[in-house]
């Protein structure tokens, strides 16, 4: 019998970004799914969220489309970001000096409202809209208020979770 600590275990990143990935398994967008982990400066979960709709807001009800020529026959009138959604539904913490981990880099709506709630560094996997003026705007918003952005680097090691 071993009398050291077990040896492997996966990181503080994986952890938290395996969190943000399992939260946006709960969104119902059907192109695509976002999910986010909000983290104290010790490491504590703070707030979690994913896309969806606002609360009251039937998600058979409203549109799931993203081509129309009216902008409120889109989802993007009414789909709240994972972003957006873990900092309103954090119940009250300070999010000063937080990490937020995510799976899709944050567009410059969600940007300003983590710049104004004090979140210092994002983590993010995908950057796949990295070309798009929101992105752009994103990125140079989080430049100027010093809030320090890395891509998560995958490991590569897989968890089976049975549900």
């Amino acid at each position: 019998m071993s009398t050291g600590k077990r040896e492997v275990y996966i990181s503080w990143d994986e952890y938290f970004m395996g969190i943000a990935i399992l939260s946006s398994k709960r969104s119902k967008d059907p192109s695509t799914q976002v999910g986010c982990c909000i983290v104290s400066q010790d490491n504590k979960i703070l707030s979690m969220g994913y896309n969806g709709f606002p609360k009251g807001c039937s998600d058979d009800e409203f549109p799931w489309g993203k081509n129309s020529d009216k902008y409120d026959e889109t989802k993007y009138a009414y789909v709240a970001h994972a972003e957006l959604n873990a900092i309103l539904n954090n119940p009250g913490a300070s999010l000063i000096g937080a990490k937020l981990y995510v799976t899709l880099f944050p567009c410059n709506e969600c940007a300003k409202a983590i710049i104004q709630s004090g979140i210092k560094e994002v983590i993010y996997g995908s950057d796949k809209y990295s070309d798009q003026p929101s992105t752009i705007a994103s990125k140079w918003m989080f430049d100027a208020a010093q809030v320090k952005c890395r891509q998560y680097i995958p490991t590569g090691n897989k968890i089976t979770i049975e549900l």
